[in-house]
């Protein structure tokens, strides 16, 4: 890296450590609350018993000091006998502290767990409540991806620290008193000992998240790399094509290049975790020789030298966990501060406040001008797009690839916001509805549908999430699809698994799934239905029997057909033509190929495939 960029580097730092810094009282209530919340027996358990560990230590520098006392009073022919109690309670304090560390570790392994859980729970929370926009930027996948990887247990780690940090706090004040009533002039010199461990710390925590923000995408694409290489739906391609060998090299290139950044970066830690140590070990030999100094002068007694001994080095040890501890409440801010700001995106970001609930329903929708382009590309997908769907209609949307269809039936769906232009409902712009509400009144299976690795009734309820138990109108919208006979056929029937990836799973054919998923789209009972391509994976009797069933079916609600297959959408009563993101035609079948424009051409082409000669 140039020195432009190590500077740039070390400014960005500077700017994260001081805006955690601000922050870390904030971050430090919002972890102790997460854990209160989690486990508050845990958490007070832990706290409890680290906070007497940490006093104890004090009293063990009293004991020792009694038993040397005793023991060398029984040189001079004083009984043996007065060091039995200082011993015994010297191996209590001992045997507290074993056990102390014991209970501590089980009793944060649960709270770890339980914070955690609730950590990746606001995390789910957020994922599931963005607006769509951010899925189709890889900058949101990074933010994704490091608060799962990274930020997902730091709250724990927070609470740690804090814990250790209190604990060393209350050893190292009471080993401080028994310090200075033994000898004053050590104080200075244990204490600076562990201001090098401090000092190299801090810039520790800001290398690894500095690390963790760098290496993001790197990790995220060989985590692809290696579900592509070991996903089912993918096997059968690799093999095909005998890809296998390619994307493993492609796999070792990105592993190996995380691999060569870990260990510039372990490296750098090292050094700076050395240099702590050295810096803090030569303190700590200054408090030595200086402690043989004052035994020298006869300012300390033997049984003092004991004590001394051994409160330096349980001192040494407290200060360490007290900086240590800081060092993790310090680190621990750092990623808690980019979780905080993923959390921050919830709710709605992007979309302009709405808290009005939408009617049920609609009789005219009407989409005026609309225009609109992904995040993070110049393309326009539709430009000046208009059009009205009434209420009963069936109105089909048809174009060549790419010409903007299944986007416009997202921005219809309420999945998008247009850049430009309105939708309307009745005459109100629906971006003054909540979208939750919106989406009620709206039913939408996608060319993409998902294949849900659930049982079939759930794979069904899934349409009414608030309904996803009641069997019976599952079994009826089931029955609507034409998906009723395969699921009565599986093994257990509508509780059967979906799918391969859990034991017992039942896999289903392509045209098997849509099937499904059109149950799935019927089961939601909305006044507007958007099919994208329905009958994509059927054959063509039982698209022919889909078509003919659409009115009957969905009578008295408004549907928008999304086809290739003109023969599905001729007897729709309106008819819009999309080409490069315009409406280019519109009309009935057979305005439009009276008019012989673009739709005529295509329905011909697709006709003429069926025509002898």
């Amino acid at each position: 890296m140039s020195d432009a960029g190590d500077a740039l580097s070390i400014a960005i730092a500077t700017k994260n450590q001081r805006k955690s810094l601000r922050a870390l009282p904030r971050l430090v209530r919002g972890s102790v609350g997460l854990a209160w919340k989690a486990d508050r027996r845990a958490l007070l358990l832990s706290s409890t018993l680290e906070l007497l560990s940490g006093i104890s230590v004090a009293a063990q520098v009293y004991f020792v000091t009694k038993v040397v006392a005793a023991l060398l009073a029984s040189q001079r022919g004083e009984p043996v006998t007065a060091a039995i109690a200082p011993i015994v309670a010297l191996a209590a304090l001992v045997t507290y502290g074993g056990v102390s560390d014991a209970v501590v570790r089980q009793q944060q392994r649960v709270l770890a767990t339980l914070t955690e859980r609730l950590t990746r729970t606001k995390i789910l929370d957020v994922a599931g409540a963005v607006d769509l926009r951010y899925y189709e930027t890889s900058d949101f996948y990074d933010r994704l991806r490091r608060v799962q990887a990274s930020a997902l247990t730091r709250p724990y780690f927070l609470i740690v620290g804090l814990i250790g940090f209190v604990g060393g706090l209350a050893g190292s004040v009471s080993l401080v008193i028994a310090v200075v009533v033994i000898q004053p002039l050590l104080l200075p010199l244990i204490v600076l000992s562990g201001v090098p461990l401090w000092l190299t710390g801090r810039r520790a925590s800001s290398r690894e998240f500095d690390y963790a923000v760098d290496q993001t995408p790197v990790q995220r694409l060989r985590d692809y790399l290696d579900e592509t290489l070991t996903g089912r739906a993918e096997a059968k391609e690799l093999r095909a094509f005998g890809a296998v060998a390619a994307l493993r090299q492609r796999y070792d290139r990105v592993y190996d290049e995380f691999v060569a950044i870990l260990r510039k970066h372990v490296a750098a830690k090292q050094r700076l975790s050395v240099l702590g140590s050295l810096g803090s070990g030569l303190l700590l030999i200054g408090t030595f020789v200086v402690l043989i100094w004052l035994v020298d002068r006869h300012h300390v007694s033997i049984s003092q030298v004991a004590g001394a001994v051994v409160g330096i080095r349980l001192l040494s040890t407290q200060i360490n966990t007290l900086f240590a501890g800081a060092q993790q409440i310090f680190e621990s801010s750092l990623f808690l501060d980019d979780l905080d700001d993923f959390l921050a995106m919830q709710p709605g970001v992007g979309r302009r406040a709405a808290t009005v609930t939408a009617p049920y329903g609609f009789d005219t929708l009407d989409v005026e001008s609309v225009s609109f382009t992904y995040p993070g590309s110049d393309r326009q997908v539709l430009t000046d797009v208009s059009m009205t769907l009434r209420r009963g209609q069936v109105v089909a949307l048809v174009g060549e690839n790419g010409s903007g269809k299944t986007t416009l039936a997202k921005l219809l769906a309420g999945l998008y916001e247009p850049d430009r232009g309105t939708i309307r409902w009745d005459g109100a712009d629906v971006a003054r509805y909540s979208p939750e509400s919106l989406r009620e009144s709206i039913a939408v299976i996608f060319q993409d549908f998902v294949k849900y690795q659930l049982t079939a009734r759930e794979n069904v309820g899934l349409g009414k999430p608030s309904n996803i138990d009641d069997v019976e109108a599952i079994a009826k919208a089931a029955d609507q699809a034409g998906a009723s006979d395969l699921i009565t056929r599986l093994p257990e029937g509508y509780e059967t698994m979906l799918g391969k990836q859990f034991r017992g799973g039942q896999d289903l054919s392509l045209g098997q799934w849509q099937r499904i998923a059109l149950a799935r789209a019927f089961y939601r009972d909305a006044p507007f239905v958007i099919l994208d391509e329905p009958s994509a994976s059927l054959d063509p009797r039982a698209e022919a029997d889909l078509f003919a069933k659409v009115r009957g079916l969905l009578a008295g609600r408004t549907v928008l057909l999304i086809s290739h297959r003109f023969s599905s959408v001729r007897n729709a009563d309106h008819i819009y033509v999309l080409h490069a993101g315009q409406v280019l035609e519109s009309g009935s079948h057979a305005d439009l190929m009276a008019a012989s424009g673009l739709y005529a051409e295509l329905f011909t082409l697709q006709a003429a495939a069926y025509v002898d000669g």
